[in-house]
């Protein structure tokens, strides 16, 4: 298999005829492993390979493709017969072969599986699959509209009644107001941690009103002198009992501080609610009656700047009217403007991230009365 002429030495030469006895090896060596006796008979049978071969003509060294290039490549037409080595092998005995370049087409690919729910598709319920819920709040974000939503006329309207008793009961006496103040005090505590989405929280929300509960003992024993003593000596004490109900909790971290948080802020709001027994009767007759105008006023299908107006201006003309009927005339005006700015602040934080109906109807209706409680005290203090 060379490109030398034919050398007619070689003819006749069988490598498998009979050697002479005397020529015999004990056992045939392969060129390389063993010498010959006579190193001409040893060239003589050595093949010399000279010039291209067929393998160094055809298998050229093919570098290696890249997946995307190959991962669709078209049925490829096996050369000719007779192309190899300038006709050596034209009979024919290769082309009749398959060629391994030739692929057949692949399959056609799968349809890709629809993993976009469609914009007009409902937010179905929690799996154990691991598929969050989106909540009411991701929701309206998603959406483009406001997380900010007003607890409504019905909540309002509860609003109001609860003021209207709670101003009602503060002339007959500190034990008649206490019955409307403990149900303020209760749906604060609940009203809080839902806002928060903590539910069920049994144990934080029990904690926040036996908080509220204690001040309004504390109070009571102590006189409405010595109210400020009471009501923050007992928060302080409920801040520490918070600490220790999240420290036994088997939760992670995060959901620890979480919990922390909005107990001690429900403590926090239900006990400075207590505000009304420390306040003086006449005040909170005054300044509960403002914080119920002032929230229905709020509830009006008016643009939230010119509500907001409309509902300070209410309350003050409320302060005024109820007012007249105590010691602090005109005065209440200003009184009633505090306790209904106040109260505002809470009928906003609980409208804040798409509350719940359960929202609407428990820290809706109970912030804004609790939020103006300290107000109530201070004004009535500095006004009488």
């Amino acid at each position: 298999m060379t490109d030398q002429p034919y050398d007619p030495r070689y003819q006749g030469y069988d490598p498998y005829q009979q050697q002479p006895q005397q020529q015999q090896q004990p056992q045939q060596q392969w060129p390389g492993q063993q010498g010959y006796e006579d190193p001409q008979a040893a060239q003589q049978y050595t093949q010399q390979w000279q010039g291209q071969t067929w393998d160094t003509q055809v298998h050229q060294p093919v570098p290696p493709a890249a997946p995307a290039d190959t991962a669709y490549l078209p049925p490829q037409t096996p050369p000719a017969h007779g192309s190899y080595d300038n006709g050596s092998y034209g009979n024919g005995s290769y082309g009749d072969q398959p060629q391994p370049w030739q692929q057949q087409p692949p399959a056609p690919a799968p349809e890709p599986l629809a993993t976009d729910a469609p914009a007009s598709a409902a937010y179905g319920p929690a799996t154990v699959a691991g598929n969050a819920r989106v909540t009411d709040a991701q929701r309206a974000r998603l959406e483009g509209r406001s997380p900010i939503i007003d607890p409504g006329m019905q909540p309002a309207a509860l609003t109001a009644l609860l003021g209207v008793l709670l101003s009602a009961t503060a002339a007959a006496g500190s034990y008649a107001l206490l019955l409307p103040l403990i149900a303020l005090q209760g749906v604060t505590a609940a009203g809080w941690f839902r806002l928060n989405g903590m539910w069920p929280a049994r144990q934080g929300i029990a904690l926040a009103f036996l908080g509220a509960l204690v001040a309004d003992v504390a109070l009571l024993t102590a006189g409405r002198e010595n109210g400020p003593a009471a009501i923050l000596g007992t928060l302080g004490v409920w801040v520490l009992l918070s600490l220790v109900l999240q420290l036994r909790s088997h939760a992670d971290p995060d959901e620890r501080m979480y919990g922390l948080m909005a107990g001690v802020a429900s403590a926090a709001l239900a006990i400075i609610a207590t505000g009304y027994l420390a306040a003086d009767p006449e005040a909170v007759t005054v300044g509960a009656a403002a914080a119920a105008v002032a929230v229905l006023a709020r509830a009006l299908p008016l643009p939230t700047s010119a509500s907001v107006i409309v509902s300070l201006l209410a309350a003050a003309g409320a302060g005024i009217a109820v007012g007249g009927l105590t010691d602090y005339g005109t005065k209440g005006a200003l009184l009633g403007a505090g306790a209904a700015a106040c109260a505002l602040i809470g009928h906003r934080v609980a409208a804040y991230d798409y509350p719940s109906r359960f929202v609407h109807f428990t820290a809706g209706v109970a912030l804004p009365l609790a939020t103006a409680a300290p107000v109530v005290w201070v004004l009535g203090r500095a006004l009488a």
